[in-house]
């Protein structure tokens, strides 16, 4: 697919203001919308209604609940909707401008409106002959300007052209990062193994606990290890704090001056960066219209494309592109990513569920639903409106899940049998990179199965016809009911996951919309960063005479300090 719709869609935008306009919610609250009401009241006239009856009275339901887009086949046809509740979930999108919201987003507008700033992570796939001018600047220039200079490193640290300090190949490539620093290049690695060097070792540290580094430096040579550092301000402390030690062990083998042939940076901080050690020549920059959550198709994915190569990374932006340019054309009824997110708000909303279970099968994907749950939790988890208001409704459900059938084994029976209503996204794949005899057929055959067992369950008649024992039959019910989605495509790879990240952004930016929330800030993860720095001092060596309570500090945590002190340096304190 070519970019050319979108292009112009970009152009034919009326002119929107730049500043804080483009998000502001509608006039109206969102519990007083029309369209709210008829939501609510549909939902009542649901009641007692069975997915066996809504199949049943409907022959083309399947045809009615499917949609299709960039290779991904989208059966939602067994969730507890009808046609009507899908019709009234885009009267409401309408009401609260998901069109107009949508647009300002990706013409540049500053919708991230805590912070003033645009949300541009789609722009780090437009492709190069695209013309983005935001603020006065073309945006996609500098986009591909990165991009080329990526992949020219990427490119000769796999054919050797570029070594260590000591002349040797960089087979070992270590992450320092955390949030969408770590958690975005760790899940694409995983995902695309099957594509990645398999003569290199890629690990990833993102924990302060020292355990994490410890055990990712296990088995390295220096002399071979390339550090890529990513921090935007280059003064994460976490990051930074493993960044430092990392560097401690390089320089305990090889000298200071072997530090810039071994560590490069993904950040803006060219003092900071030059600081530490490492040649600017070396930096790799982002803009602050990319969050971390949305940042790993940006230099933040430098380590994905030494492991995969510049073409498989380009394939990866492709599919983000083309689901891009879906989102921003399809009509909202045939659009993946807002009936997504459209049947989150309709559960979260209406039917009170307070998680959503992303359940990928396929092991390379194990890593994906940890990835959503930064994407959409730091991205809605929210109690304010954009027009600075306290929300009356709930927002942002809990992304969880696990891979395949381990899962199956482990949480599924709360699924069906639980008290608690949980929506499931099951992601399958028609084919597998490691064909193994009957393996994936087995593997879909699940899929399938579970979807249809959420949805119809077993009857009570059903049981005890299998010959079950009568004081067991209530035991074996299974009342489904129990609504899921199907997402069917062909196979893991670069473009298929840049479809699949790309397909829950824009989920999260529809369910944002109608909440009246910005997606693309996350100040509550700042207080508690504050705070750890400064705790640290009362508890480091040496700080066992410092008064916790001289600080102001509660009468909890003052407690807790001492006890840290005292199970830390246990002879210190022996009587």
């Amino acid at each position: 697919m070519t970019n050319a719709t979108l292009i112009a869609a970009l152009s034919t935008l009326p002119d929107i203001p730049t500043h804080l306009a483009p998000m502001t919610p509608p006039p109206a609250p969102l519990p007083t919308l029309p369209a709210w009401h008829a939501l609510e009241a549909h939902r009542r006239e649901l009641d007692g209604t069975h997915l066996r009856q809504l199949f049943a009275s409907d022959p083309d339901r399947v045809r009615h609940l499917t949609a299709e887009a960039c290779g991904i086949h989208l059966d939602y046809s067994k969730h507890l909707v009808t046609p009507a509740t899908m019709g009234l979930l885009i009267d409401l999108a309408d009401a609260r401008h998901l069109t107009e919201h949508r647009d300002a987003m990706l013409s540049g507008a500053h919708v991230n409106t805590t912070e003033d700033r645009p949300a541009l992570h789609t722009a780090l796939r437009l492709r190069r002959d695209t013309e983005l001018v935001v603020d006065g600047t073309d945006v996609v220039a500098g986009v591909h300007e990165v991009l080329d200079r990526m992949a020219t490193f990427a490119e000769g640290v796999r054919n050797g052209t570029i070594t260590g300090h000591t002349g040797e190949p960089l087979r070992n490539v270590v992450n320092i990062g955390i949030g969408g620093s770590d958690l975005g290049p760790a899940m694409a690695y995983e995902a695309l193994r099957h594509y990645a060097d398999a003569t290199r070792t890629f690990r990833f540290v993102s924990n302060i606990d020292g355990t994490d580094l410890t055990e990712a430096l296990i088995g390295l040579d220096p002399a071979e290890t390339l550090f890529i550092v990513s921090s935007k301000t280059f003064t994460t402390l976490e990051t930074m704090t493993n960044a430092d030690s990392a560097r401690r062990w390089l320089v305990a083998a090889l000298g200071n001056d072997a530090v810039a042939s071994h560590f490069v940076a993904v950040s803006t901080n060219a003092a900071e960066v030059a600081r530490f050690g490492i040649d600017t020549a070396n930096m790799f920059g982002f803009w602050d219209w990319v969050g971390g959550r949305y940042s790993m198709d940006s230099a933040i994915g430098l380590s994905t494309m030494v492991a995969i190569g510049p073409d498989n990374f380009a394939s990866m932006l492709e599919g983000f592109h083309d689901m891009d340019t879906h989102f921003a054309t399809a009509p909202l009824g045939e659009n993946l990513p807002v009936i997504m997110g459209l049947l989150a708000v309709w559960y979260r909303n209406f039917w009170g569920a307070q998680t959503v279970a992303v359940l990928p099968y396929d092991q390379y994907l194990a890593r994906f639903p940890a990835y959503l749950q930064q994407l959409t939790m730091e991205s809605n988890g929210k109690h304010i409106t954009t027009a600075g208001t306290p929300v009356t409704y709930e927002t942002g459900p809990i992304y969880w899940g696990e891979p395949g059938t381990n899962g199956q084994h482990s949480f599924y029976q709360l699924l069906h049998q639980g008290t608690t209503l949980v929506p499931a996204d099951l992601i399958a794949f028609a084919r597998t990179p490691n064909p193994l005899g009957d393996h994936h057929d087995l593997l879909v055959a699940n899929v399938f199965a579970q979807a249809q067992a959420l949805a119809f369950g077993r009857t009570a008649e059903e049981v005890a016809i299998e010959g079950t024992p009568p004081d067991l039959v209530a035991h074996k019910v299974m009342e489904g009911n129990r609504p899921s989605s199907v997402l069917l495509t062909d196979i893991v790879s670069p473009y298929r996951l840049g479809t699949l990240v790309a397909l829950y952004e824009h989920s999260v930016f529809t369910q944002a919309t109608i909440w009246g929330i910005d997606p693309f800030d996350q100040w509550g993860v700042e207080l508690g960063k504050v705070l750890a720095r400064n705790i640290a001092p009362l508890l480091g060596h040496g700080a066992n005479d410092a008064d916790p309570t001289a600080d102001g500090l509660d009468a909890s945590t003052a407690d807790l300090i001492a006890r840290y002190r005292t199970l830390r340096n246990p002879k210190e304190h022996t009587p």
